[in-house]
């Protein structure tokens, strides 16, 4: 019996370990850092939920996990150079428990750390073939994109918010840009080690897109309710999940505008009935989300034991991180 997504995930992680390790020991060479503990947690401590995705299709396709592994560790290899390079951006001093690797390393090398690590992995899936080269690459853009329309200055987005370039409208771009890019380039991968048709890959790429934008919206929520529980905010803060509330609360904006143009506040009437409603609806969100994803792929899933694995493993998935 498979068992649920945790259960495959706990069989295929060991696997992906070992070949990240072996992979970053190639991709790195001679230019290793002073700190390579601290790059293993962070590249290797993560619930590696992208690569193991894309293992889970890939078999749920009669695919090999031989043709699955390199995929999945070039996805795992994206994703924690984003981390690198996010964690500076941020300027987040911790990650998992263990200093941010910019902290160790100094601003420059950890982003030219990432920058090695997005060009070689794109240089190997490449050398793969030419359409993984091309998934990967494109997937490296899209998600620095993504980032790139993030906001991060409280006093400009209230400029952007008061002018409409800011509106409900940014938050879908970021999520699907920001993380359900990446979901879906591995989702994509899976039916490329399979070596199934373009259009199945198409289909399990929109799978993968709506499983992580509903993993994103889940991350958002968990900052909400962060906040909820201190009861404060301050507009640092709010300037990171404004984008959220005007997407589900859009009559909530004059008091959004009034907490990015303070230094913060405390969660009172009417704010604190916006923060809970927001909760509301993005808990109905996130489940729309994964019934969509299901609806992607209706009939694409081979008759095997993988099949129910693949229907049930978006809300598994989500479950992994609200336990996590």
């Amino acid at each position: 019996m498979v068992g649920d997504f945790q259960n495959y995930c706990n069989t295929v992680i060991p696997r992906l370990d070992e070949a990240l390790r072996a992979e970053l020991s190639l991709i790195l060479g001679d230019a290793a850092t002073n700190h390579d503990a601290s790059l293993e947690v962070l590249m290797e401590g993560g619930k590696m939920i992208r690569g193991c995705l894309l293992c889970m299709l890939t078999e749920t396709f009669g695919g090999t996990l031989v043709s699955a592994i390199p995929r999945a560790v070039a996805v795992e290899l994206i994703h924690g150079a984003t981390l690198i390079h996010d964690d500076f951006v941020d300027q987040d001093s911790m990650r998992r428990n263990s200093p941010a690797i910019w902290t160790l390393e100094g601003a420059r090398r950890a982003v030219l750390l990432g920058d090695i690590i997005f060009a070689t992995t794109i240089k190997r899936m490449n050398d793969l073939s030419r359409e993984d080269g091309m998934v990967v690459s494109d997937a490296i853009a899209q998600v620095s994109k993504g980032a790139f329309q993030e906001p991060l200055d409280a006093v400009d987005l209230a400029k952007g918010i008061r002018s409409g370039r800011a509106d409900g409208k940014l938050y879908e771009k970021i999520i699907h840009l920001k993380t359900g890019i990446l979901f879906g380039a591995a989702c994509r991968l899976a039916a490329i080690a399979a070596q199934e048709s373009r259009a199945h890959g198409e289909k399990c790429c929109r799978y993968g897109s709506r499983i992580g934008e509903a993993y994103q919206i889940a991350d958002d929520m968990k900052e909400v309710r962060h906040h909820l529980k201190k009861g404060a905010i301050r507009a640092e803060e709010m300037a990171f999940l404004a984008p959220a509330f005007l997407h589900f609360m859009e009559e909530a904006k004059p008091h959004i505008l009034s907490v990015l143009e303070s230094e913060g506040v405390q969660l009172e009437e009417p704010l604190l009935s916006f923060f809970q409603r927001t909760v509301t609806a993005m808990e109905a969100e996130i489940e729309r989300r994964l019934s969509r994803a299901i609806s992607e792929v209706e009939g694409v899933f081979p008759r095997n034991e993988y099949q129910g694995l693949a229907k049930k493993a978006p809300w598994d998935l989500i479950r992994m991180f609200h336990e996590s």
